[in-house]
């Protein structure tokens, strides 16, 4: 494992994760749950394709599992897409 894909750092890239949640609603309470997080600035998400993704922004670095958690502590999942 690495700094890069065990951690999100901050930039305007971001980090792009894949989810199960496909209602609006649900996407929702995920971008809100993640809003709580200190240091994630933005989420992004992306609706029109499946399994719907977000792109989560940071102005420091967090980790992965940090998202991965809160994400599943409402009952869905976060899964990081690999780096190119």
């Amino acid at each position: 494992m690495s700094l890069l894909t065990d951690n999100i750092i901050p930039g305007e890239h971001g980090k792009i994760f894949s989810t199960n949640a496909n209602e609006e609603i649900e996407l929702t309470e995920i971008k809100n749950k993640l809003l709580k997080i200190d240091g994630i600035t933005d989420v992004q998400i992306n609706n029109t394709i499946f399994p719907k993704e977000f792109t989560i922004t940071t102005n420091k670095v967090i980790s992965v599992q940090d998202v991965e958690r809160a994400v599943k502590a409402i009952g869905y999942h976060a899964i990081p897409k690999a780096i190119i």
